[in-house]
């Protein structure tokens, strides 16, 4: 077997001796994202079979199966008949979290990184006008930028921001959020709202996907700890690639 097995497996059994009234399937599909998080499992690995995992760990195979079922239904894993559970290519991303995405990125122990498109101050439209409660026409910076998870370009980003919010855009690099905090700008929560469509030809060319994949829409507005808005974002990301998560 495996040493990333041999790891899994050690780990699947330090939780299920945790006494609490989680159900088995679901400590062991919390630990699977755990493992997949920190690398320990790394993406495209084929885990062993449920006979297998059930006979190591000591739980059901019906247990097995259902936490199985439990990850690919989240987009953790994906199963196919005679080829077996294969960890998938896919980033999870928490839209509670006000902590932006390059944070989000190395929290997992992957490799964030940016290609700014543009940096530059144009007039608000109405609808991102109300979503920062600022007026219409305002000077506003819009930050485009592509994004990378391991090299893999996984969204297109544009960022709406007060144009009192940034000294010097220059300065933004990676992350705006990191560039927020230097400014003792402190982001402390989001509101988001999703949906889905095709990619267009624009986000096709800054992609450059083999085969089209349906983009998600993450229209995100962040709030300082005054309850202030300072950036309304639009991402079209990859929807093979990320999974969204909003635990309470």
């Amino acid at each position: 077997m495996e040493q990333v097995h041999l790891q899994l497996i050690e780990q699947l059994i330090q939780r299920f001796s945790q006494a609490d009234n989680t159900p088995l399937y679901l400590k062991f599909a919390e630990t699977v994202k755990s493992a997949v998080r920190s690398g320990v499992l790394p993406q495209g690995n084929i885990l062993p079979g449920e006979r297998d995992l059930s006979q190591l760990t000591g739980v059901s195979r019906i247990t097995v199966r259902k936490a199985m079922q439990t990850l690919e239904d989240e987009g953790v894993v994906t199963r196919s008949r005679g080829y077996g559970t294969q960890i998938n290519n896919t980033f999870e991303y928490s839209l509670k979290e006000a902590r932006g995405f390059s944070q989000q990125v190395v929290l997992r122990g992957k490799k964030p990184d940016t290609l700014w498109v543009n940096k530059r101050v144009v007039k608000c439209p109405a609808d991102v006008a109300e979503q920062l409660a600022i007026i219409a026409d305002s000077d506003v910076f819009l930050l485009k930028r592509i994004r990378y998870v391991d090299e893999d370009a996984v969204s297109v980003e544009e960022s709406y921001v007060p144009t009192e919010l940034i000294a010097n855009a220059d300065d933004i690099g990676v992350s705006l959020y990191d560039y927020f905090r230097s400014q003792n700008i402190i982001p402390q929560r989001t509101r988001s709202r999703v949906s889905a469509r095709m990619p267009d030809s624009e986000f096709q060319s800054h992609i450059k996907l083999e085969t089209p994949v349906p983009v998600l829409v993450i229209k995100q507005v962040a709030f300082d700890p005054q309850n202030r808005p300072i950036e309304y974002s639009i991402s079209y990301c990859r929807s093979d690639l990320y999974v969204f998560v909003c635990e309470e």
